[in-house]
């Protein structure tokens, strides 16, 4: 992130190279490498990955619709619209919403309203594109101050239910729910009907247990410092129960690989083990 977004000391090619390596059909992008922000390189590098015969699906970004100022979230607003045409330019057909940062003097009801009008705002845009958004269950984003507003699942799930579009659904991420102190099992179970892409994942614990976990205080930040990422099938998500309720709603879509950060080694072992139990429940 802090080479590809902040000091630029990575070029996107030389990720893209590193990327297609392995035996993945696609690569999700970020709306953040700072190459992004010239439009006139999107072609390149879509046409950089088209060459090695993968594709370009997923778009993560992270819009911050829960800002008390009207000014400010209609920013948020624009910024997601350029973040669409930006998928659609790559190729790609799904792009992440966010509700917005937890900030402290939010209530549930207004976090909620703020970030389903925001939402709502640019469905219209979206489904003109053939673009789908999709609101992740997610902790934080890697430059925001507070936590995601709807990282718990109670609040997720409201603002899921909120919202009723052909062109909307939820990303799921199993590990963002402990980094919640809740059950990744449990959450899915709420929403599966709704769930169009995943990011596959896994965190294995630093310290303690997870009991441990769900009676700490305090909130995420305790939660991020007792958890870690760690290689897919090694860690505390059940792969099999996700993958059991993923093919009982008749899931049949994207899986991005969250994982890496010990090296291109343990990413290899992460998508080998997808493969195998992909192949197991959809053979």
């Amino acid at each position: 992130m802090q080479a590809l977004c902040k000091d630029g000391s990575m070029k996107l090619s030389e990720w893209i190279e590193l990327a297609v390596k392995l035996d993945i059909e696609g690569l999700e992008w970020y709306a953040g490498f700072l190459e992004m922000a010239d439009d006139r390189n999107w072609g390149g590098f879509r046409q950089q990955v088209e060459s090695h015969g993968k594709t370009i699906p997923m778009m993560c970004c992270s819009p911050d619709f829960t800002h008390p100022d009207k000014g400010f979230r209609q920013n948020e607003i624009e910024k997601e619209k350029f973040w669409i045409d930006m998928t659609h330019a790559l190729g790609g057909s799904y792009c992440r919403v966010l509700s917005g940062q937890k900030r402290p003097e939010l209530s549930i009801e207004q976090g909620i309203d703020l970030a389903a009008e925001c939402i709502e705002a640019c469905l219209p845009y979206a489904e003109a594109r053939g673009v789908t958004l999709i609101i992740e269950n997610h902790y934080k984003d890697d430059f925001w101050e507070y936590p995601e507003f709807a990282q718990k699942m109670d609040i997720f799930s409201r603002l899921v239910d909120k919202i009723h579009h052909p062109y909307f659904g939820v990303n799921y991420d199993p590990s963002n729910t402990y980094l919640a102190g809740e059950d990744p099992i449990e959450l899915l179970k709420k929403v599966s009907g709704r769930v169009v892409t995943m990011h596959a994942s896994d965190r294995y614990l630093k310290e303690g247990t997870i009991e441990d976990l769900r009676k700490e205080e305090g909130g995420a930040q305790g939660y991020a410092k007792r958890l870690s990422h760690g290689e897919i099938g090694k860690g505390l998500n059940d792969y099999d129960a996700i993958f059991t309720e993923l093919k009982r709603v008749g899931f049949d879509n994207w899986i991005s690989i969250e994982d890496g950060v010990d090296g291109m080694d343990q990413l290899e072992r992460s998508v080998a083990f997808l493969r195998k139990k992909i192949s197991q429940y959809w053979p």
